[in-house]
């Protein structure tokens, strides 16, 4: 059996390296690296699938948050299903569901957020994807369902909370817990509880509320025109636990639960019953 090649930055390597060193040695630098690291997503090498994904669609950008925005579309339609990626991902990631989609009448609209995939920019806030999608609505109107993976879960309903119109929304392997999300950051560095404690306390000083307020699990309860929600796991999801959904949806209960086994966090993207499934909730079939 072929053994399966680390795609891992080598920055990122380096960084799991000296991070706990570095804490060690000099802990008020580490923390201030951390605060850093935090809005710095790592540019993954999109696959070759992911780039032949990118010549059957049209491309165009946008400016938001100061930066140039790098957004695709795939078919033809005044119905649009609007696809937002995760931390460290692309809109590519979801070229899977683009000849579903189309087939049942949608055209596809997705983007590289601000510091991803082609998108300008270094470093990025849940704030500058609210941005973006504000941008894209000029151009595509309100989409009838939203896709999100990961990180762009919490994005679309942070921009939710704020006024974005949001019919439907799929959340696949969605974190929701801020302690839970701050963990796994530090897991990915190697970092300790008292990088966790400097880091809330510089979201409090920098933003002027808790981190937990830019989550979804507190989100959630300020939307005043809530969408309906189909939460997409895998009990298998090793950087996004079973334990996220569950905390949203019992905050959440008109939430659609759509667990999966063995498909981890990301290959849950290409799985086809997954997909076939979020097409028909998308097409207004809420018996899953």
């Amino acid at each position: 059996m072929r053994k399966k090649k680390d795609k891992t930055p080598l920055v990122l390597k380096l960084i799991r390296w000296a991070y706990p060193k570095m804490e060690f040695i000099a802990q008020p630098l580490a923390q201030r690296l951390f605060a850093a690291l935090f809005f710095t997503p790592f540019r993954y090498t999109a696959t070759e699938k992911e780039r032949k994904a990118e010549t059957f669609g049209e491309k165009f950008s946008l400016t938001a948050a100061g930066k140039k925005i790098q957004c695709y579309r795939w078919g033809k339609s005044e119905k649009t299903v609007l696809v937002v990626h995760g931390w460290a991902g692309r809109a590519t990631q979801f070229r899977r569901f683009v000849k579903p989609l189309t087939k049942a009448g949608y055209q596809v609209v997705g983007f590289d957020g601000p510091a991803h995939g082609q998108s300008e920019g270094k470093k990025t806030t849940i704030v500058e994807f609210e941005a973006v999608l504000k941008e894209l609505y000029k151009v595509t109107g309100e989409p009838e369902a939203i896709i999100a993976h990961s990180f762009g879960g919490g994005a679309v309903l942070f921009a939710a909370k704020n006024g974005l119109p949001v019919k439907k929304l799929i959340n696949i392997a969605s974190p929701t817990i801020a302690d839970e999300i701050i963990n796994t950051y530090l897991k990915a560095i190697r970092g300790s509880e008292k990088t966790k404690a400097f880091f809330k306390d510089f979201i409090q000083k920098k933003y002027g509320q808790p981190f937990d307020e830019f989550t979804a699990l507190e989100i959630i309860k300020h939307i005043k025109q809530p969408p309906e929600l189909l939460l997409v796991h895998d009990e298998n999801d090793h950087e996004v636990t079973l334990e996220h959904p569950l905390a949203l949806r019992k905050a959440y209960p008109s939430a659609q639960l759509l667990q999966t086994k063995g498909l981890g966090h990301t290959r849950i993207l290409k799985d086809d019953t997954v997909i076939r499934q979020i097409v028909t909730f998308i097409g207004g079939d809420a018996s899953l």
